[in-house]
């Protein structure tokens, strides 16, 4: 049996789960989420609770078991709390601002990079060398953070440009003058 898969989620107060035939819905106060179950997963409400289980113990379908009750449990999480990713600017002159439905970039380039933001998601740039990227879908945060971040990954000399707040850059070093 998945060790993952077989732990019940509780449902915290406020947030709706609807199991029908191979979809789950959640809704809670920050909005929805959907997901389509794999063939041979089910899903079933026991009171504050929501329990999966599967149909047979093929390889696949142990592992899909424990996938599918993580999603559910970060479509959960995501429409109670939500989900965030910081991303940290490092250079000289780099910075962020947001214009419009636009996150303007000043990374080292000869002109600004626009990157369009997505509806699903907020990004905060309220800082010039801080952005946060903000939503519902916790895939959905991480992709467009990692999009933003391989603008201008950060390099391994000076450590300038785009890094997660908590990401360590391994500094090389430079040329050795020798005399």
């Amino acid at each position: 049996m998945s060790r993952i898969g077989k732990k019940p989620i509780t449902v915290p107060s406020g947030v709706k789960v609807t199991a029908k035939d191979s979809s789950v819905l959640v809704e809670g106060a920050k909005g929805k989420l959907s997901f389509d179950l794999p063939a041979g997963i089910r899903c079933e409400q026991k009171d504050n609770q929501v329990v999966f289980t599967r149909v047979n113990d093929v390889k696949m379908m142990r592992a899909l078991h424990g996938t599918s009750r993580a999603l559910v449990m970060n479509m959960i999480k995501g429409v109670s709390v939500g989900f965030s990713k910081t991303l940290r600017i490092d250079g000289v002159g780099y910075k962020a601002q947001i214009q419009g439905k636009t996150l303007k970039l000043n990374v080292g380039f000869s002109h600004p990079v626009e990157y369009a933001i997505p509806p699903d998601v907020a990004i905060d740039a309220s800082k010039q060398v801080v952005i946060v990227v903000s939503g519902i879908d916790k895939a959905r945060v991480g992709q467009v953070a990692a999009e933003i971040r391989h603008i201008c990954p950060p390099e391994p000399y000076k450590g300038k440009g785009i890094r997660y707040e908590d990401e360590r850059v391994r500094r090389k070093v430079g040329k050795a003058v020798t005399k």
